[in-house]
């Protein structure tokens, strides 16, 4: 259905989904069910491997169930980003709807899964839709996976700033001088953005697609450098990944060798800037140009995101310059507000999710694994200590981005080991309470 909540319309649309049963005892087997997220499935699919990993173990069924408005799951085909109109039913409470009914239907059409336990796992906003989903929906999901879920990015459950003091630790910690160097990048920036002999310079050192053309683009260009050291924190592994971009292993330890000299003239620091985010951007050495519009893999939609960020996905974020390598900004809904209003015809209500999924309040349910990696700056707002014995917070020292929802890999550090092990622990627990329940 196009929208679950209303009787008025009663369209449909394909939603698409994968899976995968080779490891699947036919009796009621488990299924271990992704809940998609913001991007293609067939590319979260193939970066979850950890779920490939288990599924022999747990012999279970493997379900990927692309979210809508994402990859190929479209309500309105080519029209479905036309207007406020046909993004009216691109919300969190009609993915997870999609997600039940989906699983009724596969459990009615599959032979010998109609009483399978299900198991909801997901990473970063789908790990929020994994969380959620056990909450809403407790009698479909007998328990969840939340990997580096930001459930407590709302209102003001968390502090605006710690998001970007810790995409500033990982710098410290990866380099003498790293993170200074950023942090006079800024100031650099501006200064050559002032003349337009500055700019041009800026525009060829940095090989950008299409030149700088006024102090706005260099407020651009350094949105673009932000959200860049942002990334690469997001995806700092252990080893050689290709998730947001093709990167070697410890990728901030390599950017951080070419910044150790926070004191140099503009120029030379600036030299130096591009060659770290060259190393994000151009480690195949394939890239002839730079495109500040592009700052992660094509597989993700970033305009159905930017849409729910506009609407219900209001996570407030703040810099001070201090606790942080950022130009200072306060977090402002009003101009979050406008902009949305100018782009979209919609304003942003950030307080409905605290009322609809309960904010800090979540300790009336169960069965629910929060992971979190202590260099993912989505920790943050992640749920990082144990709520009550069936809701549980791993934190996993040396992991960025939910690594324990990727495969399993010879560099992996001893903390994610154990992370993985715990996890599968509590699930084969939820199998088994599910099997008794029966």
């Amino acid at each position: 259905m196009v929208d679950h909540f209303g009787f008025d319309e009663d369209l449909t649309f394909q939603q698409r989904y994968l899976i995968a049963d080779q490891y699947w005892r036919r009796d009621n087997g488990p299924i271990l069910f992704y809940t998609g997220n913001e991007g293609d499935i067939t590319w979260f699919c193939n970066n979850t491997g950890f779920m490939w990993d288990v599924a022999e173990e747990l012999n279970a069924m493997l379900v990927f169930a692309e979210h809508r408005y994402y990859g190929e799951s479209l309500p309105f085909g080519n029209e479905s980003f036309s207007d406020s109109k046909h993004l009216n039913y691109l919300t969190s409470e009609q993915a997870l709807a999609d997600f039940a009914v989906l699983i009724e239907y596969l459990k009615t059409t599959i032979a010998g899964a109609r009483y399978s336990p299900v198991i909801a796992i997901g990473g970063s906003y789908g790990g929020m839709l994994a969380a959620w989903f056990r909450m809403k929906y407790p009698h479909v999901v007998v328990g969840a996976l939340a990997a580096s879920a930001p459930i407590w990015q709302f209102g003001d459950l968390v502090p605006c700033g710690t998001y970007f003091s810790i995409v500033t630790n990982d710098f410290r910690k990866s380099g003498t001088g790293c993170a200074e160097s950023i942090r006079n990048s800024w100031n650099a920036i501006n200064n050559l953005s002032l003349t337009d002999a500055g700019l041009q310079w800026l525009s060829n050192t940095f090989l950008l697609c299409s030149p700088l053309r006024s102090p706005q683009d260099a407020v651009l260009m350094k949105n673009w450098l932000s959200e860049t050291w942002v990334n690469l924190a997001m995806v700092n592994y252990p080893y050689k990944a290709d998730f947001l971009q093709p990167l070697p292993a410890w990728p901030i330890q390599e950017a951080c060798k070419f910044l150790k000299d926070p004191s140099l003239p503009d120029k030379l620091l600036l030299q130096n800037v591009f060659q770290a985010v060259n190393l994000y951007y151009n480690y195949s050495g394939a890239v002839s140009c730079l495109d500040m519009s592009e700052t992660a893999t094509k597989n993700l939609g970033q305009m159905g995101w930017y849409y729910q960020a506009c609407t219900e996905m209001v996570m407030p974020m703040c810099t001070d310059g201090v606790n942080d390598m950022f130009e200072p900004q306060k977090w402002d809904f009003d101009v979050l507000s406008e902009e949305c209003y100018r782009l979209w015809r919609v304003r942003p209500r950030p307080s409905w999710i605290l009322s609809m999924y309960g904010g800090k309040n979540i300790s009336s349910h169960s069965n629910i694994i929060f992971s979190n990696g202590g260099l993912d700056p989505w920790s943050a707002g992640g749920v990082t200590q144990n709520i009550s014995d069936s809701l549980i917070a791993i934190v996993i020292p040396d992991g960025a981005h939910h690594l324990d929802l990727r495969s399993r890999n010879p560099l992996d550090p001893k903390s994610v080991q154990q992370a993985r092990a715990l996890e599968i622990c509590y699930m084969k627990q939820w199998i088994k309470q599910a099997r008794h329940s029966h």
